[in-house]
């Protein structure tokens, strides 16, 4: 937060004016008797220096320009969620090419995807089925979306990431 007015309590201080030109160092009392005479606030933008830096200007309009911003600025950014698709190893074509056509979507969207196969049963003695179809995922997607981890066992889940290519 920046210290206004009759809050700068330093003995000198370096004064920049409302324009921007430099009006050079000196007591804070003088400098808030000519911000005072201008109609303007004492702002101190650099307390570290030495002197302190402070400048002539409009406090409430520069708070709104500042706000203006930021809002613009939280506007335009994008939150990268993680999506999850779920398959099965004894999926058939038609469902396999569904789930595809979803993730390609996400990814599309900008948002990472992860691709999972669960095991039930006495699937778990051919996971390699399970690590193939994986793989096949990968491939299909390999245009638009780069393979973040390799096909991994954790319990009776296998899964991959995928995140969109950096050029899109």
């Amino acid at each position: 937060m920046h210290e206004l007015n009759e809050d700068i309590r330093d003995k000198e201080i370096r004064l920049i004016g409302d324009d921007g030109a430099q009006l050079g160092i000196m007591s804070s009392a003088d400098a808030l008797r000519i911000a005072d005479e201008k109609g303007l606030d004492l702002v101190k933008i650099s307390p570290q220096a030495v002197p302190p830096v402070c400048k002539l200007m409009n406090y409430g309009k520069f708070k709104f320009e500042q706000g203006k911003r930021e809002k613009e600025a939280r506007k335009n950014q994008h939150v990268v969620e993680i999506k999850e698709v779920r398959m099965s190893p004894g999926i058939d074509i038609g469902d396999f090419n569904t789930k595809l056509r979803n993730a390609q979507k996400f990814i599309a969207d900008g948002n990472r995807v992860k691709v999972s196969v669960r095991f039930r049963g006495r699937e778990m003695a051919h996971t390699e089925i399970g690590r193939d179809l994986l793989t096949k995922f990968a491939e299909q997607c390999a245009e638009t979306a780069t393979l973040e981890k390799s096909p991994k066992l954790e319990g009776r889940m296998m899964s991959i990431f995928l995140a969109p290519k950096a050029g899109k």
